[in-house]
């Protein structure tokens, strides 16, 4: 049980690390003067992030949250943040890959193909759309968090 708080701390870190890596090409897709090799690079730190969240977040899922935090959750002050929280984060974390890689593509194409296409505000929309949901899944990780930390505390 020891590794549990050290694998929440990665699978957060991680996760921290994807979304400021997209907010970041947000900022750079935005100005329309970023480099695509540097567009490139931001998006594959975000990419990487959220592989290894995605990796270290279903490891502890599977060894730890059934076992010990889902009985515990169900059981203290907060049971719905299982129900609600939990369900609708094993959902929506199965499309933050593959919009990531989706971005991580658009990333490679060059100023003058974006303008010529009309693509930039698509692209500013799916690069949001991952730092969003990005963001929404953390706040949902801090419902079930604290809901495990009330769940100590019998109702």
């Amino acid at each position: 049980m020891l590794s549990a708080p050290v694998l929440i701390g990665l699978h957060l870190g991680f996760a921290i690390l994807g979304i400021d890596a997209f907010l970041w090409l947000l900022g750079e897709s935005a100005s329309g003067v970023a480099s695509v090799k540097r567009r490139v690079w931001v998006a594959a730190i975000g990419v990487v992030g959220f592989v290894f969240t995605w990796f270290i977040g279903g490891y502890y899922y599977v060894v730890y949250y059934g076992k010990l935090v889902k009985p515990t959750i169900l059981k203290g002050m907060a049971p719905w943040a299982h129900a609600i929280a939990m369900e609708a984060k094993e959902h929506i974390f199965l499309f933050i890959v593959p919009l990531a890689l989706t971005a991580l593509f658009v990333a490679m194409l060059d100023n003058e193909t974006i303008q010529r296409l009309g693509l930039k505000r698509p692209i500013l929309w799916l690069v949001g759309t991952v730092a969003g949901l990005g963001l929404f899944i953390g706040a949902l990780g801090f419902i079930i968090s604290a809901a495990a930390r009330w769940g100590i505390i019998q109702p």
